[in-house]
């Protein structure tokens, strides 16, 4: 019986794989494969609480495969060289696999292209984490947008994908050897935060829940931090452990008015990126927007480090902070507020910004992160203009008025009074005991923001 590799990578379910269901559809015996990666220690792009999530989706993959009669093939190191072991050792004769929107998956696949030539077998990538990918959505003159608005309006106009089966069955002989599901521990890392549960079955509850108590009232809960009227859906569509066909499909089934067009823009925003990424990637080293390049960030390591720790006595960016450590979760709100606030109050390059949170999300996407810290820095694809600069206090008024999120996870301020929290305390004043004072003045830095941005227009010309 004729043998094929379905190499998984950020697909880690059985419903509407799309690779999988064509290599089931071959006729031929499937061996499901993931490769580790051999790094240890501390990395620029993912962090123990992802790595932590990835080992439950890899866990939670492995069971479902032998409830159907298969299991996870597990093979650590470099990934094309261990492809082609495996391909020697099984006489495979295809490896089927989903393409990743990421540069760095987009080398390996264009070594793997080379290689299978040289092995004289097929390879079959196909199109699963998006809806609409890279060439696919193109201004008149084929150029990519670089605007989210006219690229919004194309990409509703494309006609969209079903989903497709679950797989029902597989079998992996007994013969082919498999390295032990993955640990924390293969990587150097240890515990840390109170993630969400992992894998397919965790995923499709947290959808189910979202389409019967969030979507329709998305667009007017969506930016209350102490709300809980978001999806939590966005390291499910990172993972792979929802497919983006159904998600698309089930909220425009829902008929869910404005809260599922609100949602479904959310959706195209990821792709927006996505495709900005994948035509442009040197967004993850320089400002997208060339007259910003080479541009003065003068904020210094110290004032990144109270960031970092929650310390900058501005209590919804503080709030933010420590819910990204303790959860590997930040609102989309407040992901903005603490951006802003990084790269517009304190100066600090975005760059050192876009590399803490990829370290410490869960549900860290390479192109989503990457466009939000330029958008909020102002220097990216579609970007806030750099002259609007999100005040921390009146987005606090506006998006908790209450304080609730705020004392959710700054337990300092439990007792101060909710319309304190919500204006900046003149100096010297402490709002409570055992907090910092605010690290700077809001309405100064913002002045010095204006002018940075001013001086690095003229440098350009």
């Amino acid at each position: 019986m004729a043998v094929v590799i379905h190499w998984f990578r950020r697909d880690f379910r059985l419903t509407d794989n799309t690779a999988l269901n064509l290599a089931l559809a071959s006729g031929a015996q499937v061996i499901p494969l993931y490769l580790q990666s051999e790094w240890r220690g501390a990395h620029r792009w993912t962090g123990a609480k992802r790595q932590r999530f990835l080992v439950g989706c890899l866990e939670s993959l492995d069971a479902n495969l032998r409830a159907i009669g298969g299991r996870l093939i597990v093979r650590r190191g470099d990934a094309v060289t261990e492809l082609g072991r495996l391909v020697r050792e099984t006489g495979a004769e295809a490896i089927y696999v989903n393409r990743d929107p990421d540069p760095f998956g987009r080398r390996v696949e264009e070594r793997l292209k080379m290689a299978v030539a040289e092995w004289g077998i097929r390879l079959v990538d196909c199109k699963d984490a998006v809806m609409h990918e890279r060439n696919e959505v193109l201004t008149g003159s084929g150029e990519p947008y670089k605007v989210f608005t006219p690229y919004s309006k194309n990409w509703l106009k494309l006609e969209f994908a079903a989903p497709g089966q679950r797989c029902s069955r597989i079998a992996v002989p007994e013969s082919v050897a498999s390295e032990p599901l993955p640990t924390l521990a293969d990587w150097g890392l240890v515990e840390e935060g109170n993630i969400l549960p992992a894998g397919e079955k965790a995923a499709r509850e947290r959808l189910k829940h979202f389409l019967s108590e969030g979507l329709a009232s998305y667009h007017l809960r969506r930016d209350s931090p102490a709300d809980t009227g978001i999806s939590r859906l966005s390291q499910d569509l990172r993972f792979g452990l929802l497919s983006i066909r159904e998600v698309v499909q089930r909220c425009r089934a829902a008929g869910a008015g404005t809260g599922g067009e609100k949602y479904l823009a959310e959706l195209i925003w990821r792709e927006f990126y996505m495709q900005i990424l994948w035509h442009f990637p040197e967004v993850l080293t320089h400002e997208f927007n060339p007259k910003y390049r080479g541009m003065e960030w003068p904020g210094s390591a110290a004032n990144f480090q109270r960031w970092c720790e929650g310390q900058t006595g501005f209590p919804i960016v503080d709030a933010g902070m420590r819910e990204l450590r303790q959860t590997g979760f930040m609102h989309n709100r407040v992901r903005m507020i603490t951006a802003m606030f990084l790269t517009k109050d304190l100066h600090v390059d975005w760059r050192m910004g876009e590399s803490w949170f990829m370290q410490h999300l869960v549900d860290g996407e390479m192109a989503s992160n990457n466009g939000g810290w330029q958008w909020s820095a102002g220097t990216g694809a579609d970007a806030a203009p750099y002259f609007r600069i999100q005040n921390p206090w009146t987005q606090t008024q506006r998006y908790d008025p209450e304080g609730h999120y705020i004392k959710r996870w700054v337990p300092e301020l439990q007792n101060v009074a909710a319309v304190r929290l919500c204006r900046q305390p003149n100096e010297g004043d402490r709002l409570a005991s055992g907090y910092p004072e605010p690290m700077v003045n809001h309405a100064y830095e913002r002045e010095r923001t204006l002018e940075l941005f001013q001086i690095a227009a003229v440098d350009s010309r």
